[in-house]
């Protein structure tokens, strides 16, 4: 494994080539948490829960549970994976006002686990090589 950096903790501003990724709402209600971030600082979009939004990638994650959010983190990593001339920041999706804990959500993302251009939470990557051990 590379010299693997983690997502901050507070995230404040991004550079030119940064992405904010946040856990949403299908209705891109960002009234909360980190999805009132990316709406107020990273372009996020009112009525847009899903994609590429300014500076900012919504995950939704507040309609069910974690196989409701599989498909949309798969779609996720596959943009991220396309897109390496961007970072993404992910942030701890799912694990604030959506109820997940880390446990639950970080399996998820076990595929970016090396991609250098995807910052992951410390404790999504601890879960995630826990696993694999």
């Amino acid at each position: 494994m590379y010299n693997r950096r983690f997502t901050p903790n507070e995230i404040t501003n991004l550079e030119n080539n940064e992405i904010f990724v946040f856990g949403s709402n299908l209705q891109g209600l960002h009234a909360g948490g980190a999805a009132r971030l990316a709406y107020q600082k990273f372009g996020a979009q009112w009525g847009k829960g899903v994609g590429m939004q300014g500076k900012s990638y919504g995950i939704p994650t507040m309609h069910g549970g974690v196989e409701k959010i599989k498909p949309y983190v798969d779609e996720f990593i596959e943009f991220a994976l396309s897109n390496k001339e961007y970072t993404f920041l992910v942030t701890r999706i799912g694990c604030g006002i959506a109820g997940f804990t880390a446990n639950e959500i970080a399996p998820l993302f076990a595929k970016l686990i090396d991609a250098e251009n995807v910052l992951l939470p410390n404790d999504f990557v601890a879960v995630i090589e826990k696993e694999e051990e």
